[in-house]
């Protein structure tokens, strides 16, 4: 129920951004946003990101050595991937297989597979979250997300699937950006950017309240944090951190 002030708000932002509404329509915006403009400023955004959220991943990914599976080895989904700023996080020997829905961050990708050494990497897939099929049920010990759930088409879907992957007793590890306190300014303002916040940076969702999903996913076990993780002039924040087992 966007008031009227939000409505004239989000109009003038529109406004602002008329060029790439514009370019949208030609059918041109999509994909060079796909393949150039995303890659890009998520590195940009990413770097600061990282920087922020490094202490919430160290004590985040600290347990995923306990759910290495009967071989000792630890297999580990990644859903949207991106250019791999996890990788620093994961044990020693962890076998890592890369999702994403966007294939264009080969260059970050290269760069950080090479930084990580100590991982083995079995095989890159371009899908989607809500769509693993080419990932055996019940076959890996972990699946990771982080700032993915914002922009998949279905959060409930990708869940579906995170559980189908996972051999039971494996764990979902999560971070992720959520909708701020609703009485709240930053509420009013990720309502306001929504729309024009949508189309610019490929259908990243500002006000979805994943906690929810989450809750109604069937995970046998949850653990959810709401944190803080402060980027100055962006309206991605509040965050929620924490991990669930199947």
């Amino acid at each position: 129920e966007a008031t009227v002030s939000v409505l004239l708000l989000r109009a003038c932002v529109a406004l602002l951004a008329s060029p790439i509404y514009l370019l949208s329509l030609l059918g041109i915006w999509e994909p060079f946003c796909r393949k150039i403009f995303f890659p890009f400023i998520l590195d940009r955004i990413g770097v600061v990101h990282d920087k922020k959220s490094k202490k919430h991943k160290q004590e985040l990914f600290r347990n995923l050595p306990e759910f290495r599976g009967p071989s000792g080895q630890l297999r580990l989904l990644e859903i949207g991937t991106g250019s791999g700023s996890n990788f620093q996080f994961y044990p020693a020997g962890c076998r890592v297989t890369c999702t994403d829905v966007n294939p264009n961050f080969q260059e970050g990708l290269s760069k950080n597979m090479k930084k990580n050494q100590h991982l083995h990497y079995e095989q890159f897939l371009v899908a989607a979250g809500e769509d693993l099929g080419q990932v055996p049920s019940g076959s890996v010990d972990a699946v990771v997300c982080t700032l993915v759930l914002c922009s998949v088409q279905s959060v409930s879907g990708t869940l579906r699937e995170v559980l189908r992957v996972l051999r039971p007793g494996g764990a979902f590890y999560f971070l992720e950006h959520v909708a701020a306190e609703h009485s709240s300014w930053r509420y009013f303002w990720q309502q306001v950017y929504y729309p024009t916040w949508k189309l610019v940076f490929a259908g990243c969702c500002l006000t979805r309240e994943l906690w929810k999903n989450l809750e109604e996913a069937k995970f046998s076990e949850l653990k959810i944090q709401h944190i803080s993780i402060s980027m100055p002039w962006m309206p991605i924040e509040p965050h929620i951190v924490g991990y669930g087992v199947k």
